[in-house]
């Protein structure tokens, strides 16, 4: 699905930036111009960033300390 119809992000563009170490929304805008143009997509591209890198890190291992 289309989230930034000016700079045609999808949400599996947002998720493959999370999943390539994106962990921040100015990164993903630096990397994807996602929400730099009229910013209308922002508060949906957000949502999807943010459900990605929890998912992610969700995913990641959990070390105990000894």
């Amino acid at each position: 699905m289309y989230v930034c119809i000016c700079q045609s992000v999808t949400s599996n563009d947002i998720r493959q930036a999370a999943e390539s170490g994106v962990r921040s929304f100015s990164e993903l805008q630096a990397c994807t111009g996602c929400s730099t143009c009229c910013g209308c997509c922002e508060p949906e591209a957000r949502r999807v960033f943010n459900e990605a890198v929890r998912e992610i890190c969700l995913d990641l291992p959990l070390t105990v300390a000894a």
